[in-house]
């Protein structure tokens, strides 16, 4: 069974979503404006690690809506996918310009090195550059571009990139990683939901063919 939401509802929801989804950046602003002291002995880490939280939550919000959507049969929820992965591209930017600012003070030599010397932030880089071609071809323009096939396969990159993005976070923390396995076990859950369901659809096809 599916449900749909009145079409006047679609709007004015993905307004209020839209602006929840700015309520961690508004957090960020505010403590380095109004409230230093909140983001503790070292800011730039602790700005770091607020906006790095929000890339996988994101990507994690994005993988889930498909498998949420089927389950549910609330078919409206994939109107909100494109939002929710261009969001994981922005708090991704907003973090990387964070660790270039505030941790690097715009040297970028000084980054260039750190990012070939440390693993986690080669990583966590490779996750963000691989998010770009993402975020760049998320509207129906490119998607007609491309075409579906070649779309889709582009887009599928997004499972190696929450990867990537909780190795990062789990070569970064090294002892506490209660978060990571907590990332990764949901991935894990969304990986194998997606694995069984195209199993699924292999078995059918081998038994109609």
């Amino acid at each position: 069974m599916s449900y749909a939401l009145p079409k006047s509802w679609i709007a004015p929801l993905k307004l209020c979503v839209f602006a929840l989804a700015l309520v961690p950046l508004a957090r960020i602003i505010y403590a380095i404006v109004f409230d230093p002291i909140s983001l503790g002995a070292n800011p730039a880490e602790t700005i770091l690690h607020m906006s790095g939280d929000w890339v996988i939550y994101f990507l994690l919000i994005t993988l889930a809506i498909t498998p949420l959507r089927k389950l549910t049969g609330w078919n409206d929820l994939i109107k909100f996918r494109r939002m929710m992965g261009l969001y994981a591209f922005f708090y991704a930017s907003v973090h990387f310009l964070s660790y270039i600012g505030f941790d690097r003070l715009f040297d970028l030599s000084d980054m260039a090195r750190e990012i070939v010397k440390r693993p986690f932030i080669l990583v966590g880089f490779a996750a963000f550059v691989l998010l770009v071609p993402l975020a760049v071809t998320s509207t129906r323009g490119w998607v007609l571009r491309l075409g579906g096939v070649r779309w889709s396969a582009l887009h599928k990159t997004v499972y190696p990139i929450a990867i990537l993005g909780i190795v990062h976070y789990w070569w970064l923390v090294k002892r506490d990683i209660t978060w990571p396995v907590v990332f990764a076990l949901v991935l894990a859950v969304l990986l194998a939901y997606r694995g069984f369901k195209r199993g699924g659809r292999k078995i059918r096809a081998a038994s109609q063919s």
